[in-house]
């Protein structure tokens, strides 16, 4: 099968920098002219020259020109121009405006003869402070003027080309921050930095076709890190640049547009080495069907040693040449187009026969578990009742994708990925978590599955291929005791897990995250960096463990800790919500070493701030130390619960054959109309106040808002402080036995304030 290569006609905007000498003249020295004759001696923008192409939009700085009074009709004082008045000059020049002692000096318009205009402040004849040049073609520049030029902030606009800019300037050149339009409709701009009236720096820049670039700028040109999107293609590159082009590490990406309903493993995806705008050298293609390839890479091509992966996990160690296999390492194999490898394997004993593409999941792990002679015929018979339940499944797989976000949240592809913390919300709905096992053991469960060791994010997202064998890896190891009889174990656990748990609760969302879509979009804002606070605590609690996580025991140490426990919040009532979200049972003292996942971190925290509801609007002045001091009221009975608690306790197409979308030239754009060279770890969470008498509906929001930035992250942040304090302070003791420079240190390192 020919190999597909779709060329990338991507509409080219083009953009080429005008460099500009000033014009200038011979400084003239004003004590050679009485103050009777010399009224001016100013920078004056000069008129376009005959012989000017009209592609050149620019205009030159005015030569230093003296220029004697022929009329002038206004105030005088001591036989000198001073006062408001009109000066008519030799050669048709005109100013009307204040003088002093001779001077052109305040506010005043001087036109030239050919009918450019300055309208602004003077100072001993010299355009400086703030002031307007107008040019016959409408052309402006207002802003900044210093010495009869452009310093400062200003804004210079052409209306015949609809060019624009607006920002720093200095001495007539662009230099700073700044943004330029370079078209009437505004789809071609740049806005960032400038070093002498180059893009240098950081900036992001739009083209014409709707592709934009955010990064790095060298000499006009895409020069270190930054990101590229192509709209129309749906293709996005994220890493360095050298000159205009993709060159060292990065990553492109090509969005497939899905239909309502469909499913993909991914985009497909390459990640690794390019060289002058092509994938050369190492690099790793993810295929939207699940396939992987690792290795080496040629002018766009594979090209050496690689490694193909089907999604079954079937693994092809190859040589390459050209994208075709020479030679396969591990299995005596014909010479194969890439196509026929990548995702339309011959069927082996680990594809379905049965599921489509982006259902096709792997349970070899739990196969492993049935003898051999009955791998087959489990895995066909599981497969086949998840074939006879895929419409509710892939229903409830994109209601609970979509959970929790906005019609403006939506994906770029329109794949809607079913995240962790979505997973674990189905799960608690489904009251999987009353089957005697913590989401955390589920979760530990899918993983070894997978053979993934590291702990996965609330916000890492899984296809519907692996939402499939999450289920059915929890229907194995929930139901198989009960079931152990029956023929088809796997098929049999599943198809009870759908009747008795699945089919009857999913859907009906409970808790207090995504239950109410007001309290819902308030929240999302604080959990990122909860599950960075979560994080944290995981570590410091389970320094001594294996694998970092949070238990119940370690919940109630956290709040003691951050000295949350009040008269209204206390242990007890801790527990109760515990209870209540069945992350304990009425026997918690012999169960309080369960672990929780983040998701149900989270909506204790939720719940907290429910119960917090009338302290925080009663007092919404307290600071951290308030708080901190509130709890200490109650420091006998968070120990005394504290003791109580430890006492009891595939889409296959080859879009890597595509080039690398051609670059939005930066050196052959035709040329656009320049301007005239002339003339660690906590935020500040302070919020606004919510009004008391607005209605409960909308306090909710501002509940959550008033716990997390005036009571849980000031609190956290509080408490790192101390830590880190302690630590110093411990490895001072360590290090030195003098009293005196050990309080010196403690005293060095007291905050400013007891607010922080």
């Amino acid at each position: 099968m020919e190999v597909l290569n779709e060329l990338c006609d991507e509409e080219i905007c083009m953009e080429a920098e005008i460099e500009n000498n000033e014009s200038g003249g011979e400084n003239l020295d004003e004590s050679l002219l009485s103050l009777s004759e010399r009224v001016a001696n100013i920078l004056l923008r000069g008129s376009e020259s005959n012989d000017r192409t009209q592609t050149e939009d620019i205009y030159d700085l005015p030569d230093i020109i003296c220029l004697k009074i022929q009329r002038y009709k206004g105030e005088t004082s001591d036989g000198q121009i001073n006062g408001e008045g009109v000066a008519s000059f030799h050669g048709g020049h005109e100013y009307k405006g204040i003088f002093s002692k001779g001077l052109m000096e305040g506010f005043g318009t001087f036109t030239q003869a050919d009918g450019v205009k300055y309208e602004g402040d003077f100072v001993c004849n010299l355009p400086m402070g703030q002031g307007t040049f107008t040019w016959l073609d409408g052309s402006t520049y207002t802003g900044d003027i210093s010495r009869g030029i452009r310093h400062g902030r200003g804004t210079y606009k052409c209306p015949r080309t609809g060019m624009s800019y607006s920002g720093q300037w200095d001495h007539s050149k662009r230099h700073g921050k700044g943004k330029v339009y370079y078209d009437e409709d505004q789809t071609s701009w740049y806005d960032g930095d400038w070093v002498v009236n180059k893009r240098d720096g950081w900036g992001e820049r739009g083209y014409p076709s709707g592709n934009t670039y955010t990064g790095e700028w060298r000499n006009n040109l895409r020069h270190g890190e930054g990101t590229m999107n192509w709209t129309k293609l749906r293709q996005q590159y994220v890493g360095s640049w050298k000159d205009g082009v993709q060159h060292g590490l990065g990553t492109h990406t090509w969005f497939l547009k899905r239909i309502d309903g469909s499913q993909y493993a991914q985009s497909n995806q390459y990640s690794g080495e390019f060289f002058e705008g092509q994938r050369h050298g190492k690099g790793i293609f993810y295929y939207a069907g699940g396939a992987i390839y690792t290795g080496e890479w040629r002018n766009n091509k594979k090209h050496g040693q690689g490694k193909l992966t089907a999604r079954s996990g079937r693994v092809f160690e190859c040589d390459f040449d050209d994208d075709l296999i020479l030679a396969s390492l591990n299995e005596d194999r014909a010479s194969l187009p890439l196509v026929a490898i990548a995702g339309i394997l011959p069927l082996s004993d680990n594809d379905s026969k049965i599921l489509g593409s982006d259902m096709a999941f792997n349970i070899q792990v739990l196969l492993n578990k049935i003898p051999q002679r009955d791998r087959e015929t489990e895995r066909m018979k599981v497969e086949s009742v998840v074939m006879s339940q895929h419409v509710e499944l892939r229903l409830i797989f994109g209601f609970y994708s979509k959970l929790g976000l906005s019609s403006r949240s939506s994906p770029p592809d329109n794949i809607f990925l079913l995240s962790h913390l979505q997973f674990w919300r189905l799960l608690k709905d489904c009251n999987i978590h009353r089957h005697s096992v913590t989401l955390t053991q589920i979760e530990r469960l899918i993983r070894e599955d997978r053979g993934v060791a590291k702990t996965c994010s609330p916000f890492t997202f899984m296809p519907l291929h692996e939402f499939l064998m999450g289920l059915v890896t929890v229907a194995y190891y929930i139901y198989r005791e009960d079931l152990v009889s029956e023929k088809h174990l796997l098929a049999a656990c599943f198809s009870k897990l759908m009747t008795n748990d699945v089919l009857p609760n999913a859907r009906n969302v409970k808790g207090l995250l995504f239950s109410q879509p007001d309290v819902t979009q308030e929240a999302l804002k604080y959990l990122s960096k909860c599950w960075e606070i979560f994080q944290y605590f995981c570590r410091i609690y389970s320094a001594h463990s294996d694998e970092t996580s949070m238990t119940c025991r370690h919940l109630l140490r956290m709040f003691k800790d951050l000295g949350l426990f009040d008269q209204r919040l206390t242990t007890t009532t801790l527990l109760e919500f515990l209870i209540a979200e069945h992350c304990l049972s009425d026997n918690w003292p012999s169960r309080v070493d369960l672990e929780i996942v983040f998701l149900e971190f989270f909506e204790v925290l939720l719940g907290c701030a429910e119960l917090k509801f009338q302290q925080v609007f009663d007092e919404p002045e307290e600071s951290t130390v308030q708080i901190v001091t509130d709890s200490q009221t109650t420091e006998a009975e968070e120990a005394s619960g504290e003791e109580e608690a430890e006492a009891t306790a595939e889409h296959v197409q080859e879009e890597e054959n595509d080039p690398v979308p051609k670059m939005e030239s930066e050196e052959d754009e035709p040329e656009e109309p320049e301007e005239p060279q002339p003339a660690d770890f906590l935020e500040d969470h302070s919020k606004e106040k919510m009004s008391e008498h607005e209605s409960r509906d909308h306090q909710e929001p501002s509940t959550i808002q008033q716990f997390f930035t005036h009571c849980f992250f000031p609190a956290v942040e509080h408490h790192v402080l101390v830590t880190r304090k302690m630590e110093k302070l411990a490895e001072a003791v360590q290090n030195t036995k003098e009293p005196e420079a050990i309080i010196s240190l403690y005293e060095d390192e007291e905050p400013e304030s007891e607010d922080t």
